[in-house]
């Protein structure tokens, strides 16, 4: 019986079937191997390692293993010392019946690499049966004018045996008539036949009762026996005859029972009781008799049960036609059984590999074998599977196949393959089993996590709570199993300056982030850091995403006010002529606020004042500015309280004071008067008017020669001993900025005014600009210089 693999185009089936036909036989052969019937498990029968010229340590690392056909497994291999042991007792008759020889095939399977030797087992019998004859007593009617060297058959003895332990011999027992011979058929049996050697007298002896004995070639020999009652006949001159010798018959083997085979036919010449004859079946074996029945008066053959070609495709019988008087004659029945196909495919599965490792191409899965005990075309195979699947049929030895992966497999793509092996038989019409194997594949690490985002921006507002959680980062890992499982983790932060481990950390199994410390937005408005999602796999993938955090302003600083400078060691006057107009700018309060948007937006009003309706404040600018001209009646002096707000919610401010001076022209001299009657300074008022003229006009001179002294010698700086104040440069907060559009007063517009304690005639400066610029160099210097020289004159700028 020959398999053979085809792909599934019909073009190149008879192609392929030819070639593997050719090729059916090719393998490795191993044996025979001869062992004795009913051994004791365990014994030993080879040692395959010689045979297949391994060493011994290859035995195990290969996966050699027996594949036995049938369902029992009659041998077993030692792979620790490569002996080939019985694995149970061997009875031959039950295995081979009457085969001979006997004859068990069976394979050695190496599994790494794949390699397929076949072997033969041959059983040899011993002589465990005795012969037995299927009838107690033969009954045999001979004429008494039978001539002598008649030749009588009878039946012979069965013996399960075979061979040399099969019936050899035949004996009689003594008596003068008779003497038995052996006779040989061609299948090999032997059968007794009687022959006379004397004359037979009815009347002087009428029947003979004799014991034959049938002896088989065993040491010692077993024997049976039967008793042979001979009946002396009157004559009877014709025996029957068959109208052929040999009935050749074929027959389908599903044919019903009680099918007819063969109707066979016999004559006598003789008449009367010696003409009537009667049918029956002659030396039939057991098998014969079950299986045929014969109807003694018409000699109708029918079947008495199926037939079965793969069990017994042929059947030999003979079939004895006895008159009454006792004469009779045989012819022989050849019956052929013919096959059908009746019989599926049997796909036989020796190996299973599942899961196999993703990424692994050319990976053997499965190796089976196929068998049809049926014959002919009705007995060839085809295998075949889906051309869709991922997988490839190849034919390896004789009626063996391996299920092969075509390419590398992918266990994201798919985890499970359903592979239904179709094994189709060549007969009329034609059959097919399918075999249904589960190939799972098993995940190796070969997906790196993924982010669901490659940047995250995380808002948090200031001063909030340690450890609050302010976001989550999310990756997913297409692996399965320990390779999908992510562990968060915090990258090494490039900026040295940048205190990552102490501002935020994260949650190493579900990648939500906390922020450790409270936040501030003036310090920090935001940062960047990276976060990196590690599987479990081995080797471990990774991957890595951008996580931005911007800190959002809280209203938590008041308006800073940066002039007039409220911690001055010496009190800062503003001076403001009699003369000037409606809208005079008096001066600018300048502030600013650390917080940033509406937290920043500053407003200002006049929350004081000595005399209100005098002076006026911008709420956008912070500009303090006079109501309305300005008169005799007014006071020298003023005290204002101005507050700087924010627009924050809820709004925090400052206030500040400001001191107002009004004086008769920037010439005149501001001395502090002491508190005396209204009467007595008006009398001396003149008075007062010419000292302070003539003392101004000494303290200018004198002052401007110290001042140039001082600027040349110091170039930035002013000598604090002669009394000059600045508006401080520098000693604010860097992060105090001067922006114009919230009403801060630029640089540009700065003034100071200075007054220096400690001196009777209280030497004074008017309205001198800062300007924002480097420090200046000597040129510079002088054009200040000169300029301060017309203000202290009264002359406008």
């Amino acid at each position: 019986m020959e398999i053979e693999w085809l792909p599934n185009q019909r073009q190149r089936q008879v192609l392929l079937f030819f070639v593997l036909l050719s090729l059916s036989g090719a393998g490795a052969e191993l044996g025979p191997y001869v062992v004795v019937e009913e051994m004791e498990k365990g014994s030993l029968v080879a040692n395959l390692v010689k045979d297949l010229g391994l060493e011994l340590a290859e035995m195990s690392t290969r996966g050699a293993r027996i594949i036995s056909q049938g369902n029992k497994e009659y041998l077993q291999l030692k792979v620790q010392t490569g002996d080939l042991l019985i694995n149970e007792k061997l009875d031959r008759e039950e295995l081979c019946g009457p085969t001979e020889p006997c004859i068990l095939n069976f394979q050695v399977l190496m599994e790494k690499p794949l390699e397929i030797f076949q072997a033969e087992l041959k059983v040899k019998d011993i002589n465990d049966h005795s012969p037995v004859f299927p009838e107690r007593e033969i009954l045999l009617k001979i004429l008494e004018n039978s001539p002598l060297g008649n030749v009588f058959p009878l039946n012979n003895a069965l013996d399960l045996d075979v061979g040399s332990n099969d019936v050899q011999n035949y004996q009689i027992s003594p008596n003068s008539h008779f003497r038995v011979l052996t006779y040989e058929r061609n299948n090999g049996k032997k059968y007794p036949q009687l022959v006379l050697e004397k004359e037979l007298d009815r009347e002087e002896e009428p029947e003979l009762r004799l014991t034959l004995t049938a002896l088989d070639g065993g040491s010692p020999p077993l024997f049976g026996t039967t008793q042979v009652l001979i009946e002396v006949l009157d004559i009877n001159d014709n025996t029957p005859e068959f109208q052929q010798p040999i009935y050749k018959v074929q027959i389908p083997e599903n044919s019903p029972v009680g099918s007819l085979v063969v109707t066979v036919s016999a004559t006598d010449l003789d008449g009367g009781i010696y003409g009537k004859i009667i049918y029956m079946l002659f030396q039939a074996s057991e098998d014969v008799s079950k299986t045929l029945e014969l109807n003694p008066m018409t000699g109708e053959i029918r079947l008495r049960k199926q037939v079965d070609f793969e069990t017994v495709p042929f059947y030999e019988v003979d079939i004895k036609a006895t008159d009454g008087g006792g004469l009779w004659g045989k012819c022989t029945l050849l019956l052929q059984v013919v096959d059908v196909n009746d019989n599926h495919p049997k796909v036989t599965m020796s190996a299973l590999t599942s899961p196999i490792p993703e990424n692994s191409p050319e990976m053997v899965v499965a190796v089976f074998r196929v068998s049809d005990p049926d014959s002919g075309n009705n007995g060839k195979t085809i295998s075949s599977i889906r051309e869709d699947m991922p997988f490839l049929l190849k034919p390896s030895g004789k009626n063996f196949y391996t299920l092969k992966t075509k390419r590398a497999l992918d266990r994201e793509e798919r985890e499970e393959y359903n592979v239904t092996i179709t094994v189709t038989d060549m007969g009329t019409p034609r059959l097919k089993t399918q075999l249904n194997i589960t190939v799972q594949v098993s995940d190796i690490n070969d997906n790196a996590p993924a982010f669901r985002e490659t940047s995250y921006t995380l808002l948090v507002r200031e001063n909030n709570q340690p450890a609050l959680h302010i976001g989550s980062v999310s990756a997913t890992d297409k692996d399965s199993g320990t390779n999908a499982q992510i562990t968060y983790s915090l990258l090494p932060n490039q900026d040295p300056h940048l205190p990552l481990a102490s501002l935020v950390s994260i949650n190493a199994d579900n990648g939500q982030l906390f922020a450790l410390r409270a936040l501030d937005f003036e310090a920090l408005q935001a940062f960047e850091f990276h976060v990196g999602a590690t599987d479990q796999g081995s080797p471990a993938l990774s991957s890595q995403a951008l996580v931005r955090v911007v800190v959002l302003d809280d209203n938590d600083n008041s308006p800073f006010v940066l002039y007039p400078m409220q911690n001055a060691s010496a009190p800062c006057t503003e001076l403001v002529p009699r003369a000037a107009e409606q809208g005079y700018l008096v001066t600018k309060v300048v502030a600013v606020d650390r917080d940033s948007g509406q937290n920043a937006w500053l407003s200002y009003q006049l929350l004081k004042a000595t005399e209100p309706g005098l002076f006026g404040v911008w709420a956008h600018n912070g500009e303090v500015r006079t109501t309305r001209l300005l008169s005799e009646r007014d006071a020298a002096r003023h005290r204002l309280v101005v507050l700087v707000k924010d627009n924050g919610e809820p709004p925090l401010s400052a206030s500040v004071t400001l001191h107002v001076l009004l004086v008769d022209g920037f010439s005149q001299p501001y001395l502090p008067l002491p508190e005396v009657a209204p009467e007595r300074a008006q009398g001396d008022s003149l008075t007062v008017y010419l000292v302070i003229a003539l003392a101004s006009v000494s303290s200018l001179f004198l002052f401007s020669v110290l001042v140039f002294v001082a600027v040349r010698l110091c170039r930035r700086s002013r000598a604090a001993s002669l009394g000059v104040c600045s508006v401080p440069e520098g000693h604010f907060p860097g992060h105090l900025v001067d922006v114009a559009s919230t009403g801060t007063l630029s640089q540009s517009y700065q003034q100071e005014v200075c007054l220096k304690g400690g001196s009777v005639t209280s030497e004074f400066k008017f309205l001198k600009p800062i300007i924002p610029i480097l420090p200046p160099q000597c040129p510079e210097k002088e054009i200040e210089e000169n300029s301060f020289f017309h203000n202290t004159f009264g002359f406008n700028y």
